[in-house]
């Protein structure tokens, strides 16, 4: 096949032109068919031909959502935020025919976060020398211009992040245009939060109590061991016996020098005499 050979459409079958083309990760769509997706849809080259037809039958059936929904509440500016509260969902477009243009209807419930950003960018203001030259002032100064951007998390198997701009264009931070394009930012932020929680309640933060009848859920109290080892039985006393008095060593007579018998006696049994 030429490099500049007709491919077809996997989708619609159709021949796609040369400009036409749209590279998926395993196929091709036409421009036509690439339309029909979602604003949203990011990474268009790394989704499979099976999940395009499904995001396409998705959007199908979301045409009828669209048929169905009534606006209960208007927010925003430029980018308006549509709620339908019967319906618990919203619309984020940019058309005042939006019902002709097949926006994406999403559950307030599929909100996962709503956060907001004031984006800031500064050009230098110069100013000319004596000799026509653009330099700066001194201290420099800038140019400070904002857009106002809601960045919403969204649940969903065809996109993840919603992100969209309040104002049309930049605005300079000192016009009377921020204080309404605040307004409108923290209004938007609001209504989604308490949409959201509304949607998704939020789950209990304590163990549900008993029912008054229901026995109680708790373990059996059981006897705290002792902290002290337990007495012994009365024990034998602890000691020895009296042994014989050892014998002391033998005396003998000053006078004969017998041995005298008897560490008591006054006088030597064998010559009469007196021992001390």
């Amino acid at each position: 096949m030429g490099l500049f050979d007709k491919k077809t459409c996997d989708v619609c079958s159709e021949k796609i032109g040369l400009l036409g083309n749209r590279k998926l990760e395993d196929g091709n769509i036409c421009s036509k068919c690439a339309k029909k997706l979602s604003p949203f849809t990011t990474d268009r080259r790394k989704t499979t031909l099976s999940e395009i037809k499904e995001h396409l039958a998705y959007r199908e059936a979301n045409k009828a959502e669209v048929a169905a929904f009534r606006v209960t509440r208007t927010l925003g500016g430029w980018t308006k935020v549509l709620i339908d509260d019967n319906a618990g969902k919203f619309i984020v477009t940019t058309s005042d025919r939006w019902q002709n243009e097949n926006p994406d209807v999403i559950r307030l419930s599929q909100i996962r976060s709503c956060r907001t950003n004031i984006e800031e960018s500064r050009t230098e203001i110069m100013k000319k020398d004596s000799n026509g030259r653009s330099v700066s002032h001194y201290p420099k100064q800038y140019k400070v211009e904002l857009d106002y951007k809601v960045i919403l998390d969204i649940d969903s198997p065809f996109f993840s992040e919603i992100e969209f701009k309040l104002n049309t264009f930049k605005v300079d931070s000192t016009s009377r245009e921020c204080r309404e394009l605040e307004r409108q930012l923290n209004e938007v932020n609001q209504a989604l939060h308490d949409a959201r929680s509304m949607a998704q309640p939020a789950a209990t933060q304590y163990a549900p109590q008993p029912a008054q009848n229901e026995a109680p859920q708790y373990a059996p109290k059981t006897a705290a061991p002792p902290q002290y080892a337990p007495q012994a039985e009365q024990a034998a006393p602890q000691y020895a016996p009296p042994s014989a008095a050892a014998p002391t060593n033998p005396q003998f007579c000053p006078s004969c020098g017998a041995a005298v018998a008897s560490s008591t006696g006054k006088f030597c049994e064998s010559c009469g005499n007196a021992l001390r």
